[in-house]
């Protein structure tokens, strides 16, 4: 892949995950996997699942790194068998972490979503992806060591690389490995599921995300708070907003609420210029996902009587608060929210202008609220 061409596995701004030095947040998944190794209970498929951008490619790179540097359990040595590990951590100068900093370690496979003919990443997995991993067994066998497939993100496989993926977890290769980065089991075929043990990755807390969010390098805005609020524990959404302008973004959008039922028009007019400026792509898909994270906060809000803590915004909480009164307005919320996402989802299908989509998707937004006066 091109150095031009992103990363289908690596949040933009961020390190790769086989780079990233620690895991933050995710003992439990570590100590479960470590219980079943320890234990002689090392499954040949795992599921690593949870919201996206909490670390579970992160888990995926250390748990190979860990299987291809961890001599087996009965490999007794001169002076017996070593105490059972109580980490994933290994020695960033093992020779094995040099060859896979560097994409040569032989015992490791990770299959993404690939290049097409025309050079452009494709929008899955395809089966020739997952076939390439014949010749992978093939080659690494000789040596005798453990193998390990990391597959990011499984749900990206089209039917056919499902299929074929599926065929090596019913018969999977001697001392093999197979990692599934997983953001929505439910897409994957009940089988694969099934044939796979699952470590769930929840959201990070506000300590843990600092501290995740520090590794990248990123630099952390003044509203930490707001930010927290907005990535809900996912350190890639965090990095999204802050690379992006999410946290500007998210608070013009709430000040735009803040003049409804009557609307500031200019003020939304501008707000769906913006998403229509050329190269704003990524800023437009964050602003119809903002819009969705409004809605369903507003929904919270009246079904519930207080609006979700802590504030994603300057004035959210009063916002929320006036917009959403009753269990009955949070029901239209979340009406319009469904209607909205499907619409702008097709308007993206079929090319529609960014800024004529914003500015229907806020009129409609302003609709309700006149029906919840």
């Amino acid at each position: 892949m091109s150095d031009d061409t992103p990363s289908p596995d690596q949040v933009p701004g961020a390190p790769h995950p086989r780079e990233t030095a620690r895991l933050f947040g995710q003992d439990a998944a570590e100590q479960a996997f470590l219980t079943a190794y320890n234990s002689d209970r090392l499954h040949h498929g795992w599921l690593l699942t949870g919201p996206r951008g909490v670390g579970k490619a992160t888990l995926a790179w250390r748990i190979a790194q860990f299987l291809l540097t961890t001599p087996p359990t009965d490999d007794q040595g001169l002076f017996g068998a070593p105490p059972p590990p109580v980490t994933l951590d290994i020695d960033p100068d093992h020779p094995v972490v040099h060859r896979i900093q560097a994409g040569a370690e032989p015992g490791l496979a990770a299959i993404t979503r690939s290049l097409n003919d025309q050079g452009r990443l494709r929008g899955e997995i395809v089966v020739d992806d997952i076939r390439k991993l014949g010749k992978f067994f093939g080659l690494s066998s000789a040596d005798g060591g453990r193998r390990v497939v990391i597959v990011d993100s499984a749900d990206e496989m089209n039917v056919s690389a499902a299929n074929a993926l599926l065929k090596m977890l019913e018969e999977p290769p001697a001392r093999t490995t197979l990692l599934l980065v997983s953001h929505q089991p439910s897409r994957l075929l009940p089988t694969i599921r099934s044939r796979c043990r699952s470590l769930r990755l929840g959201p990070l807390g506000a300590d843990d995300m600092q501290a995740a969010l520090s590794q990248t390098g990123t630099d952390l805005p003044n509203q930490t708070g707001y930010l927290a609020a907005l990535a809900a524990g996912s350190v890639g959404d965090a990095v999204r907003l802050i690379n992006l302008g999410g946290l500007e973004i998210y608070a013009e959008l709430i000040a735009i609420l803040g003049t409804l039922p009557r609307m500031d028009r200019q003020r939304a007019l501008a707000l769906a210029e913006a998403a229509a400026q050329r190269g704003a792509a990524e800023r437009f898909e964050l602003l119809l996902t903002l819009i969705d994270v409004a809605l369903s906060r507003l929904a919270v809000t009246g079904a519930t009587g207080a609006p979700p803590v802590p504030e994603a915004a300057p004035n959210e909480g009063e916002t929320l608060t006036r917009l959403s009164a009753s269990p009955d307005h949070a029901r239209r919320w979340a009406e319009v929210a469904a209607t909205i996402t499907a619409r702008a989802r097709h308007g993206q299908a079929v090319n529609l202008d960014p800024a004529a989509l914003v500015l229907d998707t806020v009129f409609k937004i302003q609709e309700t609220a006149g029906q919840n006066r």
